[in-house]
């Protein structure tokens, strides 16, 4: 009976051994269905768990090219298949930390096999951060690889990213971004926020709902089928970055769909939003829409054919703040590549055609998330198709949907080395002030919320009246961007004659100071001083009056004895008429010059004229108009003060006085030729 009982012992501990041994076997398989399923989580677990089964020595893991040995054999080729396996179920799950560890290994073995790895090594390298590890990766990628794929093809611009990032490495942030506290960003991810109001939130979030009893206590966990993490609407009700009590919106969802990313009309009463599904790893995305009805939200229904299009993607929709677009993005036929930003001409609820954003905008990559700023005519919206920090960046585009700028990154830090989407601001009269934006920085896997703030630079200063000092009430003062050419405010001095601006840091501004007869001024300044303080006060600026056909005397302006040349010293203060006359680009002047009463009128008059036609040249060489100058000579026919002494001796300081060069305004305005008046001219 022992010996039975015994065999039986044997026989079942050897079954058992079988199973596990069999199950050991099974995990490299297992991880293959959950990769060859899309499920990169699970398949990463699976991964991990067969590289146990290995017994690899340390130096096989090393590059070969090291100790010049012929790569290992056998089941060594099996653990190179599960690492490369694991390094892109990583990648392919967003995990870049761990994706990099296995990465680098991967690129170790030099297998021509995995030969793609080095590039999306550098991928994993720069979605952490390590630019400069990345772009020696990529480098070495582009010399190396010989194939013409995607690939290859995006490889210049990753480099460029790189080469990018590391050139704004030093730049001053304009924004704060702060992760949104509360629970916000609990289980799952949580992206796309909208503001509904002054103290809501809203935002879509993945995460397991967990259904609470009447007396509110959690209710015991059912076992059902399917993920517990579905896509839904919620709101949140805080302030800054503190958002809490998030529940789900009460709009209707609709069974084996996620919803969210939504956008709610002007009047509160209308939410366009996107649902969708994925089967077999193949996502369907369509834009739906939900009238609210008595404080509820109605089923949403789906929109017509200007919108979405049978066997393709409509998605991410932004209605305007005026009512008038609505923006989205999709992958229909007549785009640039991938996903491009549209847009449809809304009559109420009724779109319009759809029409795409054209090249300027799109690219042959990713663009999503459109944000519109109706009132400033700025578009916001996400790419990775551009040179940016990494994945998805932020960028902008003036334009009013007849034509856009060429779109400029916004920077640090709203962007980073992964993606970052999903603009929105608090308020429409201030859309860049603050707002929130989502970003899987600080996640393994997943989008979270985060609050940003601009951060605040002011540039001001005193406007004063040159002759008498005293500030310049009513003068008009503009700022100006001069890289983008662009009017960003314009305010008149009260009678303290301060102006002050809000700017952002490491930009280019003219400030041009402006008054009825006076001469308006401009004055060019970059912010670099704002990286180090919150404010700059500019340099005082006082306008100089005038009055039409009034000279005004130019002091310190020398010619050689007896001659028309003028002496260095002179040039410096025509150099001021220089400026002057840029400043003020409608003025006509006439230049004129006097002489003192030696010698005949003749020869007086001659040098005079001679003198003055030598300031006008020097201007028109400084790039004047010669149609907004005169050179008048009057010889001694005016003097200012006596040239002899009541005695009749010589008055050598009134002869000084009247040697001048004067200038005076003819005209406020610049005369416009006429065919007619050209023809006068030219007979002439």
């Amino acid at each position: 009976m022992k010996k039975i009982t015994l065999l039986v012992l044997v026989i079942f501990a050897g079954l058992i051994n079988s199973i596990q041994a069999q199950y050991v076997v099974d995990f490299k398989h297992t991880a293959d269905v959950y990769y060859n399923a899309k499920d990169y989580y699970s398949a990463a677990q699976y991964y991990n768990k067969a590289l146990g089964t290995f017994k690899v020595k340390p130096e096989q893991i090393l590059p070969y090219a090291v100790a010049n040995a012929a790569p290992p054999s056998g089941k060594f080729k099996d653990y190179q298949q599960v690492v490369a396996r694991l390094a892109e179920s990583y990648r392919l799950y967003h995990d870049f930390g761990n994706a990099e560890t296995w990465y680098s290994q991967v690129v170790g073995f030099n297998n021509p096999q995995f030969i793609q790895a080095k590039y999306w090594y550098g991928v994993c390298l720069r979605a952490n951060g390590k630019y400069d590890e990345a772009l020696k990766q990529f480098n070495d990628f582009k010399a190396s690889y010989t194939g013409a794929d995607e690939l290859s093809t995006r490889v210049p611009l990753e480099i460029a990213n790189c080469e990018f990032a590391l050139s704004e490495a030093g730049k001053q942030p304009r924004f704060t971004i702060v992760k949104l506290a509360g629970n916000v960003n609990e289980g799952g991810a949580n992206y796309a926020p909208v503001v509904v109001d002054a103290r809501t939130l809203m935002f879509t979030s993945s995460r397991a709902e967990t259904p609470v009893t009447p007396t509110g206590q959690p209710e015991k966990k059912k076992e059902k089928k399917g993920t517990p993490y579905v896509n839904d609407l919620y709101t949140a009700s805080g302030s800054g970055s503190d958002f809490g009590n998030s529940q789900k919106l009460n709009v209707p969802a609709a069974k084996g769909y996620d919803q969210g990313v939504s956008s709610i009309s002007p009047d509160g009463n209308s939410m366009y939003m996107t649902r969708w599904s994925v089967k077999n790893g193949v996502k369907q995305a369509d834009i739906y829409l939900s009238t609210k009805q008595n404080g509820t939200w109605s089923e949403p229904q789906k929109m017509g054919s200007n919108i979405n299009m049978e066997g393709y993607n409509s998605m991410q929709p932004y209605i305007t703040a005026d009512g008038k677009y609505l923006l989205f993005a999709s992958n229909r036929p007549g785009g640039m590549g991938k996903y491009d930003i549209w847009y449809c001409v809304m009559n109420g609820n009724a779109p319009g055609n759809a029409r795409n954003m054209g090249t300027t905008i799109n690219t042959k990559d990713e663009e999503q998330a459109p944000f519109y700023d109706a009132e400033k005519n700025v578009l916001v919206f996400s790419t990775d198709g551009r040179v940016g920090l990494g994945g998805l960046d932020f960028f902008q585009s003036e334009g009013d949907f007849g034509t856009w700028s060429n779109p400029v990154n916004m920077g640090k830090p709203l962007n980073s080395p992964k993606d970052d989407i999903y603009y929105s601001a608090i308020d429409n009269t201030h859309p860049f002030a603050e707002g929130f934006i989502s970003s899987d920085r600080e996640s393994v896997c997943c989008l979270e919320v985060f609050s940003i703030k601009r951060i605040r630079k002011m540039a001001s200063g005193l406007i004063v009246d040159c002759d008498t000092r005293q500030p310049l009430a009513g003068a008009t003062i503009t700022l100006l961007d001069t890289v983008r050419q662009k009017t960003l405010k314009k305010i008149t001095l009260d009678a303290t004659g301060r102006y002050s601006f809000e700017v952002d840091p490491q930009r280019y501004y003219k400030i041009v100071a402006e008054k009825e007869n006076y001469f308006t001024k401009s004055l060019y300044f970059k912010s670099d001083e704002l990286t180090r303080v919150d404010s700059l006060d500019n340099p005082t600026l006082c306008l100089k009056h005038y009055e039409v056909e009034k000279p005004i005397v130019l002091n310190n302006i020398y010619y050689d004895f007896g001659k028309a040349t003028l002496r260095p010293e002179s040039k410096i203060v025509l150099d001021t008429v220089v400026d002057m006359l840029n400043d003020n680009p409608k003025l006509m002047i006439e230049m004129s010059a006097h002489t003192d009463s030696v010698g005949s009128d003749k020869f007086n008059m001659k040098l005079s004229q001679s003198r003055a036609q030598s300031c006008v040249d020097y201007l028109i060489s400084k790039g004047i108009s010669s149609q907004r100058l005169i050179a008048k000579g009057y010889g001694k026919s005016r003097p200012v003060a006596p040239n002899s002494l009541p005695n009749h001796k010589d008055n050598p300081e009134g002869r000084q006085q009247n040697r001048r060069t004067e200038f005076k305004v003819l005209r406020k305005q610049m005369p416009v030729l006429t065919n007619d008046t050209n023809e006068n001219q030219s007979s002439q």
